[in-house]
């Protein structure tokens, strides 16, 4: 199963900066947020992005980042002797004692888009290969995110009218998003009205996650989760660097199956660094193969579209026009940023 109290480090990913590695602290990222301009960063990272997309779908959801609400700083508190995280109303329920052994987390609206994965518009790339294969309105879809990480695409896509369900175990996400206003309707451009629900648990291995998540969903995404190296790495590694299922992966990719519509789909996209020379510690976030073969895509009943495709080229364009390689950050885009992805399909009427 994967392992709630150290997800931080499982679902390692990209942040703004790139390709960076594992991150294990929160309390950095308070202390020094990506972007203290929050959702004016975000319009304007949209503006920079929109020539680089061709699918109505891939510039609505630029568009809707000028609808995205401005979100007051919070506060969230930190257990370490338990790595337990709590968000201000639960921590004011504790008893006394209990709060003087809390370490309080300053957050700003940047960080409660951003978190540590970096610009949710990000995902505007994925989108826009959904978009080609023809995905072309996101209203009255059901749209289910397997590793979440941030909650800014997600209300992007339900402020397009989707019915949008973002899973993940990562407890510190539990208490950012804790507050009435991150869940529930989403009112967007041109009247659309859609929804967000944040789930979080093992998906499918808890039993109840599984039943909350449901099923009926035209599109399932997860985006630097499920990588080869996190779960198949090649040289032996610190198991809190990877993902653990909790299931085989033939019992989840099943699970994926049973969850979609006819005709739904399955879009892995993971955005890696460079590797590591021979005699550098080994980067399981660096190997972003899909680490389903074909063959377990297929034994489910999935038409595989494409599988582990390279998309590099069009990610680096995508970095560069978000700034990966300029504001002091230095990243090699050509050398140091790669992307794959795997699209796969659930034949119509299955």
């Amino acid at each position: 199963m994967m392992r709630r109290s150290l997800l931080a480090l499982s679902l390692a990913s990209l942040t703004v900066a790139g390709a960076i590695g594992p991150v294990t602290s929160w309390s950095a990222f308070a202390e020094s947020p990506a972007e203290p301009t929050g959702v004016a960063q975000l319009r304007r990272q949209a503006e920079a992005l929109v020539a680089l997309v061709q699918s109505p779908l891939a510039k609505s959801f630029l568009r809707a980042a000028s609808d995205l609400p401005a979100v007051p700083p919070r506060t969230l508190y930190r257990d370490a002797a338990t790595a337990t995280y709590y968000s201000q109303t639960e921590a004011e329920r504790l008893s006394e004692g209990r709060r003087q052994k809390l370490t309080p987390i300053p957050l700003d609206e940047s960080f409660y888009y951003n978190t540590k994965y970096g610009s949710p518009l990000a995902y505007v790339r994925p989108l826009e290969l959904l978009g080609q294969a023809g995905t072309m309105d996101a209203a009255e879809i059901r749209v289910l995110d397997f590793g979440y990480g941030t909650v800014g695409h997600l209300r992007l896509l339900a402020g397009l009218g989707a019915d949008v369900i973002g899973v993940d175990v990562d407890p510190f996400l539990r208490a950012l998003y804790s507050e009435p206003n991150d869940q529930g309707v989403v009112k967007g451009r041109h009247g659309r009205q859609g929804r967000l629900t944040l789930i979080h648990g093992r998906f499918p291995a808890e039993r109840a996650v599984a039943q909350a998540v449901g099923d009926g969903y035209d599109l399932i995404l997860s985006k630097n989760t499920l990588k080869n190296g996190y779960l198949h790495p090649a040289q032996p590694v610190d198991k809190r660097l990877l993902i653990d299922l909790g299931v085989t992966d033939a019992a989840f990719v099943r699970a994926l199956y049973a969850a979609l519509k006819p005709g739904g789909k399955v879009l892995i996209y993971n955005i890696c660094p460079a590797p590591n020379p021979p005699d550098k510690p080994y980067l399981p976030w660096a190997d972003g193969r899909c680490p389903f073969p074909r063959a377990m895509w297929e034994a489910a009943g999935f038409h595989v579209l494409a599988l582990d495709q390279d998309d590099s080229a069009a990610m680096r364009k995508l970095g560069q026009a978000l700034g990966w390689d300029r504001d002091g950050q230095a990243m090699n885009l050509e050398k140091g940023l790669f992307a794959h992805y795997t699209l796969v399909e659930k034949p119509s009427g299955k």
